[in-house]
């Protein structure tokens, strides 16, 4: 069978294994609905990122195509959109949002097939305003569609990795395990349109694209260009072409140089400035006119000699000096980078390098990078807050070893390829960080936010949602030769959302929130409280230990209280270790098995050996502790609803 072939075949099977509403020559109309995550808003308050634009999901919209979903298996278009949900386009159908406050620009989130060999296609997509303004947008896969194992491919007739277990049958299907379907492109509409007026989304008759599948709109109302700062120093004085036809990074590089000698910052104007390598720095500041009129735009490029971090490209970026930077502060401009395959040793981040003492990053769009932000420590004070990150190929933010005292707020972080935010405490121990207040949507692979390892770390009033695969929304892990945890880890009024899918290698369900003793026993304290589980998928919460080292580490000193579970396909508690936690004030409604699922260490010898502690105050089934199931059959639950 050729590869075309193969590919229409996949394509075909992740269409359709799921829900499907039939294409109608009649509309399917809804009243305009705003969503948080694919929820309600009331469900969420006080939760998450505040973010300045409001978003429609494609399937409570007005439309002609096919609603797809919803459903969870991975690899699937489904699975990877938000709320699980979304509306497939045949040529000349349409999806029409009706505005519910003033808006000049949207974000548009979408997906459309792969070129047969991969790499990619363009198709075009027309945008209407109550039937007038006409303008085509141009949609690609070019950033989309990666396949195999880890660090995948942008080849959809990859072979596994040779060597890695699997739990595929031999031969497996190709294109084996697509992957990251969904890209999104944000456009400003050059007038301001008010609540009630219909912005159309329509698939052109003679669009290349077989199909054509849009998610969810972000809908903004985007401020004018901010003006230049007094004792600042503006980029194009110094050669930079805000056109984006000539290399701007030399000019940026002087700019910086002259204001450091003055005591200024640095100003880029609205415009789009090609960079495609680091921009160092160290005890500057740099601000953009906004980050929808400031754009660094650039490639991934080979290097002709691996540099001495081991990378073999470059692109845009702004990096830390790796003996430290301070003192530095960026804001108010977007990175649209070039990056289309994971390639680990590539430093294609869009923040890098160690910038600490007391410096910022705020206001920022980072999109198409390999990491959005990812620091390497030692490196001790920063505050990280108000930025959007989308379709990075790996993390969405990353504080790796030896990081301490830095705030991450108020940051959107959509369509990950692994952690959307993780502190990793590989050799040195991350410390004092707290990651508040943030939205992170739809990781492809791993989880929503991570901690591995570290002391006394915080990760609070979190909104995550949707992750895919081999992780889940909220999770600590002894792993990665992470420092053994220390202190006190809390997790504290977070929600998560649609979370504990299946581990496809465990081939078991995973929890909401998830702690995972690999490498060493985790005994310091972990609080989990005053926090919702929603919709999870299997469970609520697990506790596990790997079949190898079961009978060497244990979970303990864990504290839950506080908390709301509302719907779990399997347990509300999964323990596959050995320890003990209380649990306290836990109220549960919808859950698909018994409450406690208490494998422990599967010697079956005695009292079982996670030791579930009833503090009291915990609402339903919570008898029969001993009770244990390898794989319970799942029973999803109904939506969420608010808590009486």
């Amino acid at each position: 069978m050729s590869r075309s072939r193969l590919l229409a075949v996949a394509l075909t099977i992740a269409l359709l294994s799921t829900t499907a509403q039939p294409a109608t020559a009649q509309p399917v109309t809804a009243a305009p609905r705003i969503t948080r995550a694919g929820l309600d808003p009331a469900l969420t308050t006080g939760r998450g990122a505040d973010v300045p634009f409001v978003e429609q999901e494609a399937e409570n919209a007005t439309f002609t195509g096919e609603r797809i979903g919803p459903g969870r298996d991975a690899y699937t278009l489904p699975a990877e959109a938000s709320g699980r949900t979304a509306v497939r386009l045949d040529p000349k159908q349409y999806v029409e949002f009706t505005l519910t406050r003033p808006a000049n620009a949207f974000t548009l989130r979408y997906s459309i097939p792969d070129a047969p060999t991969g790499g990619g296609i363009t198709a075009p997509l027309d945008v209407t305003v109550n039937g007038k303004h006409k303008r085509t947008m141009t949609l690609t896969s070019q950033y989309a569609w990666l396949y195999g194992m880890y660090p995948f491919s942008n080849d959809p007739n990859v072979d596994p990795t040779p060597g890695w277990w699997k739990p595929e049958p031999d031969p497996v299907a190709k294109p084996f395990r697509p992957n990251h379907f969904y890209d999104e492109q944000r456009v400003l509409l050059g007038h301001t349109y008010q609540a009630g007026d219909r912005v159309r989304f329509a698939v052109p008759r003679d669009t290349p694209a077989a199909w054509t599948v849009l998610d969810v709109a972000d809908f903004e109302l985007v401020r004018a260009p901010l003006e230049q700062p007094k004792r600042s120093l503006d980029v194009r004085l110094f050669g930079a072409d805000p056109t984006g036809h000539r290399d701007a990074a030399p000019a940026i590089d002087r700019t910086i140089a002259a204001a450091k000698k003055l005591g200024w910052s640095v100003f880029i104007p609205a415009g789009t400035y090609q960079v495609n390598r680091h921009i160092v720095v160290d005890q500057v500041t740099i601000r953009g006119a906004g980050n929808w009129w400031t754009i660094i735009k650039g490639k991934v490029l080979p290097l002709a000699q691996p540099a001495p971090d081991k990378s073999t490209h470059s692109a845009p970026g702004f990096y830390g000096k790796y003996t430290g930077s301070t003192d530095v502060h960026l804001s108010d401009f977007a990175i649209e980078s070039d990056v289309r395959e994971r390639i680990d040793t590539d430093q294609v981040n869009g923040i890098g390098g160690a910038i600490g003492g007391g410096s910022t990053i705020e206001n920022l769009y980072l999109h198409h990078t390999k990491v959005g932000i990812w620091l390497d420590g030692p490196l001790d004070g920063l505050l990280i807050r108000n930025n959007v990150i989308t379709d990075s190929v790996a993390d969405g933010i990353n504080l790796h070893q030896g990081v301490s005292n830095v705030r991450a707020t108020d940051n959107f972080i959509r369509n990950s390829g692994d952690d959307g935010m993780a502190m990793w405490s590989e050799n040195l121990a991350d410390h004092d960080n707290v990651y508040d207040h943030n939205t992170v949507q739809t990781p492809v692979l791993a989880n929503d936010i991570a901690i591995y390892g570290g002391r006394d770390n915080a990760v609070t009033d979190n909104l995550v949602a949707d992750p895919i695969r081999e992780g889940s929304t909220l999770h600590a892990g002894s792993r990665f030769n992470a420092t053994p945890f220390e202190g006190t880890l809390t997790f504290a009024r977070n929600t998560t959302v649609r979370g504990g899918p299946r581990d496809l290698n465990w081939d078991i369900g995973l929890g909401a929130i998830w702690l995972y003793a690999l490498q060493s026993s985790m005994s310091a304290r972990i609080e989990i409280t005053d926090s919702s589980f929603l919709d999870s998928t299997y469970n609520a919460m697990m506790f596990v230990v790997d079949w190898p080292v079961k009978d060497d580490y244990a979970i303990t000193n864990v504290a839950v209280r506080n908390i709301h579970v509302d719907g779990t396909g399997t347990n509300v508690v999964n323990a596959r270790v050995g320890g003990w936690a209380t649990f306290e004030n836990v109220d549960a409604r919808n859950v698909g098995a018994p409450f406690v699922n208490n494998c422990g260490t599967f010697h079956f010898n005695g009292p079982p050996e996670f030791e579930v502690r009833d503090l009291g105050g915990n609402d339903g089934g919570w008898t029969g502790a001993s009770w244990c199931e390898d794989r319970p059959v799942v029973v999803p639950p109904p939506p969420p609803s608010p808590w009486e």
